[in-house]
């Protein structure tokens, strides 16, 4: 039973114990997995990527190229589940629904003046709408740093809330773009706010500024998940993005989120990478989990 949502103080100060917090992250790092594990872990972090392109230079033919690959891995590789989604501009979006047909892969598309959130609340929703009005099946918005740093949290909160409200059914991930907050205590408070605002997702990065993702900042939001879910009853979904481009790390992360929120979280439903290169990293594991030789990086596309 979901309960109901008491909107925090956000002026309140959030205590991370940042020695902790990196601590722990490191120990994720270090577990051994037996082969039949790994493999299935490999296919899991497959199933929860979000396969990404997002250059001024795309082109149509690159999207399409994009979902082909989406929807074929299995071609070469029986038996392998598909991403999760393929995450576009909004200009795009109308050309990856047409792509994807009825593969069952969401499309996923930036918006809010992705990257910066530079821009106003009326520009911000219009390019909500227009992206939903194009066929996406879930948004991708940014924050307002500056307005964050400024202590302006109620402005912060109300955009998120009215950016929700334009998607409709559509899944918001709220990107918090973590690399600029500067510190844990900022990556919790940032967290609570986008989720009681209605993000059904809280997500690190852009993956347009360094650092992107890291295994500290992602204990801390998943952390932050576990604490509102057990405050409210409610799930949210969790996306590292940036920097995420080998198997080995994905792995590290799978563990992570298992033993912080469970098997309830270890699906595509409730966890995503947003990544461009680690599906082809994830293949080449597989490929020496099968045969015991890997294959040059070559013998894949390069999104």
């Amino acid at each position: 039973m979901i309960a109901k949502l008491t909107i925090p103080d956000f002026t309140s100060t959030a205590r991370i114990d940042q020695v902790g917090v990196e601590e722990r992250a490191s120990r994720f790092t270090k577990r051994s997995l037996k082969n039949e594990t790994k493999l299935n872990g490999l296919k899991l972090a497959l199933n929860m990527i979000d396969l990404t392109t997002l250059e001024g230079k795309d082109t149509e033919g690159k999207i399409k190229q994009l979902c082909y690959k989406a929807a074929h891995l299995h071609d070469a590789y029986p038996g392998l589940p598909t991403v999760a989604a393929v995450c576009v501009y909004p200009s795009m979006v109308a050309v990856a629904k047409k792509a994807l047909g009825n593969s069952g892969i969401k499309v996923a598309s930036v918006a809010t003046a992705f990257p910066s959130g530079q821009s106003t609340r009326d520009v911000k929703l219009r390019d909500t709408k227009y992206a939903i009005s194009q066929g996406a099946d879930e948004i991708d918005m940014v924050i307002s740093r500056g307005k964050f740093h400024q202590g302006e949290y109620n402005f912060v909160f109300d955009e998120i809330a009215a950016i929700k409200e334009a998607c409709g059914t559509a899944r918001l991930k709220v990107i918090l773009e973590t690399g600029e907050l500067g510190t844990y205590d900022k990556v919790r408070k940032a967290s609570d706010i986008a989720m009681y605002a209605g993000a059904d997702f809280i997500k690190t990065s852009t993956g347009k500024i360094s650092p992107a993702a890291t295994m500290p900042v992602t204990l801390v939001m998943l952390e932050a998940i576990r604490d509102f879910y057990y405050k409210t009853g409610k799930k949210i979904a969790m996306k590292p993005a940036g920097g995420i481009s080998k198997a080995k790390l994905a792995l590290h992360y799978l563990v992570m989120l298992n033993e912080v929120l469970g098997e309830d979280w270890m699906n595509n439903e409730w966890f995503r990478f947003g990544a461009s290169s680690l599906a082809n990293d994830i293949l080449m594991q597989l490929e020496k989990q099968r045969s015991g030789v890997y294959q040059s990086g070559d013998y894949f596309s390069v999104d």
